[in-house]
């Protein structure tokens, strides 16, 4: 049973509907492996385990009755989803303190729509104060660490789901990204994760959510040990729900239609400013140059603009005029970012100090209306130069960070590193987080591949590809040692 543990969604159900395995077995298995694993990760926060295998059965009992053609694409598959976006019956904090004893009511409509392809759920999944941080902990559920080495961070702020999933645990999940709270969990983690186009995929029951313009900018997406399940996730989760007011029906197209040797590759290797690490520059290029050989047309390219990567990000989402984020932090009315400073100091603020930084951060950004302005202007202009730099059959690959996964409180020495993930969701792009193998210190590398919006397919096209040639997900220490061995 656990060769399940290796295999992709798709995979699984494929064997479920061809009675070579059940759900029950599949299930169990997973819920064993989190079991084992979680206690040194804690990325699992609140599970359903019972009622998990109880679905199970049912699941089970549908392909007995020999009505195969009834069956949905994921049917009896188990996942796991993050605790912002949430589950019916379980908790819904976004890992804010007041909201600590909040229970969900019922799924939100991304869930809703797995439920109805038969996947079932396990559990939520950690997340930072807010989703707002790169380092996944908060007040009350505490802090989740790597499955490559516990000393370092999953990033933020699907954290916990990046961990599971790196972890073997779970063979897919769902995450959201407004600055690459997908793609960073995913790159640290060493799986696959997609950032959607924006507008494609509803943002509707999540906390915290976005508002106004914002909305486009912040993405539910799918997180997977292996990348055939990207595309079949997000057509199941894509599409108005007739509540975001952003978005719509926009077409999907095939991955498996992608003839890479037609691709126009461009390989941008850092945004001019924020220096990237050796092993994650020798993997983007061993990308580039892999995608050469299957006859893609590759280019290195600098493109200067990127240069502004974080006042764009910042400009554009504070131009939205959404509710400010120490605004959410106090529950409707703005916390005393320095009085909250304080009392971290003295051990006795509910708040993270990153969620603090962050608030005072922000007031800075509003102050600067002129500047800001201006900065998104110059937004306005990079998504038009990229468009046309991509067209409607080129990806970019670019870094996803600086460096592989660092160490816990690191990041708050360098905390706009962030910013190769976060400029893609102002532009409104879909981008596909890859694992390219590990480094010297068995850390995951890997890169972003960004694509022309809508054209989420070719992003998916190329990491399977990447796939192909590089192996993808490689199971860390946790896995071997708790699982395999026991």
């Amino acid at each position: 049973m656990k060769e399940l543990l290796f295999m992709s969604g798709r995979e699984i159900a494929r064997r479920i509907q061809n009675m070579e395995i059940t759900s029950v077995e599949v299930t169990q298995v997973h819920i064993e492996a989190v079991k084992k694993v979680n206690p040194l990760l804690n990325a699992v926060v609140a599970d359903r385990f019972e009622e998990a295998l109880r679905e199970a059965e049912r699941a089970d009992e549908q392909v007995r009755s020999g009505d195969m053609e009834s069956l949905p694409p994921y049917h009896g598959v188990p996942c796991t989803v993050k605790e912002s976006i949430g589950v019916k019956g379980l908790p819904q904090t976004g890992g804010v303190y007041y909201r600590k004893k909040y229970v969900l009511e019922n799924d939100p409509p991304v869930v809703s729509r797995l439920r109805s392809a038969g996947v079932i759920v396990m559990g939520v999944t950690n997340v930072p104060e807010l989703c707002m941080w790169m380092e996944t902990s908060n007040t009350f559920y505490g802090r989740t660490r790597n499955p490559y080495n516990p000393d370092r961070i999953v990033g933020g702020s699907s954290g916990g789901e990046g961990a599971i999933i790196g972890a073997g645990a779970s063979p897919f999940g769902l995450g959201s990204d407004i600055g690459g709270s997908i793609r960073m969990p995913s790159f640290f983690n060493g799986i696959f994760g997609h950032k959607p186009s924006g507008g494609l995929v509803p943002n509707t029951g999540q906390f915290p959510n976005a508002e106004n313009e914002a909305l486009f900018y912040l993405n539910i997406g799918p997180m997977a040990r292996r990348a055939e399940d990207l595309m079949p996730l997000l057509r199941l989760i894509a599409g108005p729900d007739g509540q975001d007011p952003v978005c719509r029906e926009i077409p999907l197209g095939d991955p498996e239609t992608v003839n890479i040797s037609t691709l126009r590759v461009i390989s941008v290797p850092d945004n001019g400013r924020t220096p990237v690490s050796r092993d994650l520059r020798e993997a983007q290029k061993k990308a580039t140059q892999y995608l050469s050989t299957r006859g893609a047309s590759v280019k290195e390219m600098r493109i200067e603009e990127l240069k502004s990567s974080l006042a764009i990000w910042s400009s554009m989402l504070t131009a939205a005029e959404g509710t400010p984020f120490g605004v959410l932090m106090g529950n409707g009315k703005r916390i005393n970012a320095l009085l909250e400073l304080l009392k971290w100091a003295l051990r006795v603020s509910e708040h993270t100090f990153p969620a603090i930084m962050l608030s005072i951060f922000e007031r800075f950004t509003e102050l600067n209306r002129k500047k800001m302005e201006r900065f998104v202007e110059e937004g306005r202009n990079l998504r038009k130069q990229l468009e046309e730099l991509m067209g409607e059959n080129g990806v970019i690959l670019y870094p996803p960070y600086s460096r592989p996964a660092p160490r816990h409180h690191m990041p708050l020495l360098t905390p706009f590193h962030w910013v190769y993930t976060a400029i893609v969701n102002v532009m409104g792009f879909p981008a596909t987080q890859v694992p390219l193998g590990l480094n010297r210190d068995g850390l995951p590398v890997g890169v972003q591949v960004i694509a022309a919006h809508g054209n989420d397919h070719l992003a998916i096209a190329v990491a399977m590809e990447l796939e192909k040639g590089f192996g993808g997900w490689v199971p860390p220490p946790i896995f071997r040692e708790k699982i395999l061995q026991e």
